[in-house]
């Protein structure tokens, strides 16, 4: 069963989930989505070691 990308990006924009986990192996079928998304830049990605992702919602930093 293939994940609904465009709606977990919309979810985690939205604040209805806190993350979301890509893996390696479907990476290629998630980033035209991600880069096509139109509130990219309000989710930032984290790579994993050997491969995938995590992504989240960007907050930015409080001011100290």
């Amino acid at each position: 069963m293939t994940k609904d990308y465009q709606q977990l990006l919309i979810d985690l924009y939205n604040g209805k989930i806190s993350k979301l986990e890509i893996e390696r192996d479907e990476f290629m079928d998630f980033q035209p989505i991600y880069m096509s998304f139109q509130f990219r830049k309000g989710i930032v990605g984290t790579a994993k070691r050997g491969g995938g992702a995590t992504y989240r919602r960007y907050q930015d930093k409080p001011k100290a």
